[in-house]
C-alpha cells in the first residue's frame, strides 16, 4: 500500500491520509471544498463548493498518475437534496465516463460545507 500526498490539494484534517493506492486502485479520502493554498472553506454556493471539490479530486488522481476517465467510483455527500441538481451539473462536467455512483443526503459534513466527493479509480502501472 502507499500514500498519496499533494500539496495541490488540502491536506488531511485528521489522522488519515489524501489517498492510498493498492493492486492498481487509488481510494481517495473524501474531498470538501477547501482551498489548497489557505485551508478555507470556498465562498459561495454548491456549484462553486462542487467545483473546489473536483479540483482537489484531480489533484489528488494526478499525483496518483490517474485521472477522471479512471474513476470506476464515487461516493458523494451532500447536506440537502435541494442541491442535487445543482451539484449534477458539476459533477456531469468533470465524470464523463459516468462511473457507478452513490449519493446520500447527511446531517452535516465537516468545516459545515455542503458537499465532499470521495473516488475509487484506476492508477497507470
Amino acid at each position: 500500500m502507499n500514500i498519496i500526498s499533494t500539496n495541490s490539494a488540502p491536506a488531511a484534517i485528521g489522522p488519515y491520509s489524501q489517498a492510498v493506492t493498492v493492486d492498481g486502485l487509488l481510494f481517495a479520502s473524501g474531498q470538501i471544498p477547501l482551498s489548497p493554498a489557505t485551508g478555507a472553506v470556498v465562498n459561495g454556493g454548491i456549484k462553486e463548493q462542487a467545483e473546489q471539490v473536483m479540483r482537489n479530486i484531480a489533484a489528488v488522481l494526478a499525483a496518483a498518475e490517474s485521472d477522471f476517465s479512471k474513476v470506476v467510483k464515487t461516493t458523494c455527500f451532500l447536506t440537502s437534496m435541494d442541491d442535487f441538481a445543482a451539484f449534477n451539473e458539476v459533477y456531469a462536467q468533470y465524470f464523463t465516463g459516468k462511473p457507478a455512483r452513490s449519493c446520500v443526503a447527511v446531517s452535516a459534513l465537516p468545516r459545515g460545507v455542503l458537499v465532499e466527493v470521495e473516488v475509487v479509480a484506476k492508477i497507470s502501472g
